[in-house]
């Protein structure tokens, strides 16, 4: 860290060399359960949508509002937990958004039941959801860059999006099972249970041992517009905010479509295999990345840019053509297992590019990338109910793939910007 002045040196302080190696150790696993089930809970209703649309009569444009529903809320916490995180510290962010979509999902049931306007409710539940999850991956973010080296920050976030593979792995095994045994419902009371548990261990266990660091920066006489300013006239910024927004929308487009894809595609096949196999695949390739990424480190950035959009899109495109069960099951399982690359990719790039406000951009990226995301999985169920075909839907999800990697591969870089030319920080 030659580069870095001695006034930024507890900013990227790692825990582990701070001398408190079981404290690291206990938040890695900590974390990685807690994106585990973050995305358990944030999968439950896409994987409910088929037994749910059953029950209360949902069209697929009255399911794509519901399932896009998530991305309304979602997208307008992204900044604003950045922000707080950079500020008071990731971790106690990450507990209060926990405990509260703990209760959403958990209470998801009972609103449903509670009237006879059941869509409403629904996409309500679904909004209230993605407020209370939009500030977890900012503040991870945000974790990330004010505690941990570069060198381990690529295996910690490879790690963190693994486990959101073993929550995507987990809501579809339990929901294989839970579906036909005991019903809907069983699968909303099990994971915000599972939740809040996870949210009570952090408030009674961890938050209780971290050690404050103090690594707040200020930045006189420069107001906040022009410090967004100076971020947004760099081409490496907005190339990664693009990419990271075509990731991010065709990702979500792909989790909650695919379940309802197999289901109708392939009506007679196993639940489990299409709802665990990707997504159990997904977990060593996104933890492989990790090493690659802390390797490369910069040089990294784009090649692992390409795996994760250039070569599922490669995997992705044939389903748009007439397939087999199997080879649905292979493509859709490569696919997934490639987009883990972008955890070591663009998300790590933000934390290369803006070390000093990682969270507040993150959370500005997320953002945009959930707007995209709500529009693409909106979009997607008017065409599936008006073309009568997934086609579509795939070959749109390739040239997203595609755009965003070519606008990344020219204009993206990984060199610091986060400096005025006085040498101050910008801090958002």
């Amino acid at each position: 860290h030659a580069n870095l002045s001695p006034g930024e040196s507890s900013i990227y302080t790692s825990t582990v060399r701070n001398g408190n190696r079981s404290l690291a150790r206990k938040w890695t696993v900590t974390l990685f359960l807690g994106t585990c089930l973050l995305y358990c809970a944030r999968m439950t209703t896409p994987v409910c949508a088929v037994s749910m649309a059953a029950a209360f009569h949902w069209s697929k444009i009255d399911s794509g509002l519901v399932l896009g529903g998530f991305f309304w809320g979602y997208c307008f916490t992204q900044i604003l937990g950045g922000h707080a995180s950079d500020k008071v510290g990731g971790e106690r962010v990450l507990f209060i958004s926990a405990a509260s979509w703990a209760l959403i999902t958990a209470g998801t049931p009972v609103l449903a039941h509670l009237g006879p306007h059941t869509l409403a409710l629904m996409t309500v539940a679904r909004v209230l959801m993605g407020l209370l999850q939009g500030v977890f991956f900012p503040s991870l973010a945000s974790l990330c860059s004010q505690r941990v080296v570069e060198a381990e920050r690529g295996f910690l976030m490879s790690t963190m999006h693994s486990g959101s593979h073993l929550g995507t792995l987990l809501a579809g095994g339990m929901g294989s099972v839970m579906l036909d045994r005991y019903g809907w419902e069983s699968m909303f009371y099990c994971t915000g249970l599972l939740a809040g548990l996870w949210a009570v261990t952090v408030k009674y266990y961890l938050l209780r041992e971290i050690r404050k660091i103090n690594y707040t920066i200020t930045l006189k006489n420069v107001s906040v517009i022009k410090r967004w300013l100076h971020l947004f006239k760099k081409p490496p910024v907005w190339a990664m905010v693009f990419a990271h927004m075509c990731i991010c929308s065709t990702s979500y487009t792909l989790l909650s479509w695919l379940p309802m894809f197999f289901k109708e595609s392939f009506p007679h096949a196993t639940p489990w295999v299409y709802n665990v196999v990707p997504w159990l695949m997904a977990i060593p390739s996104g933890l492989c990345g990790g090493f690659v990424s802390d390797f490369l480190i910069t040089k990294g950035t784009k090649a692992k840019c390409f795996g994760a959009m250039g070569l599922s899109s490669m995997f992705i495109l044939p389903l748009s053509g007439s397939v087999s069960f199997t080879s649905a099951v292979v493509f859709i399982s490569a696919a997934v297992g490639f987009t883990t690359f972008t955890a070591g990719g663009v998300s790590v790039n933000v934390q290369d590019l803006t070390p000093s406000c990682a969270g507040a951009l993150y959370g500005f990226m997320n953002m945009m990338g959930a707007l995209m995301g709500l529009v693409l999985v909106s979009f997607s169920g008017y065409l599936i109910e008006v073309t009568l075909s997934w086609s579509v839907v795939f070959s749109l999800v390739t040239l997203v793939n595609v755009t965003g990697l070519g606008i990344f591969l020219v204009f993206g870089d990984a060199q610091r910007v986060d400096r005025q030319k006085d040498g101050q920080l910008i801090v958002v």
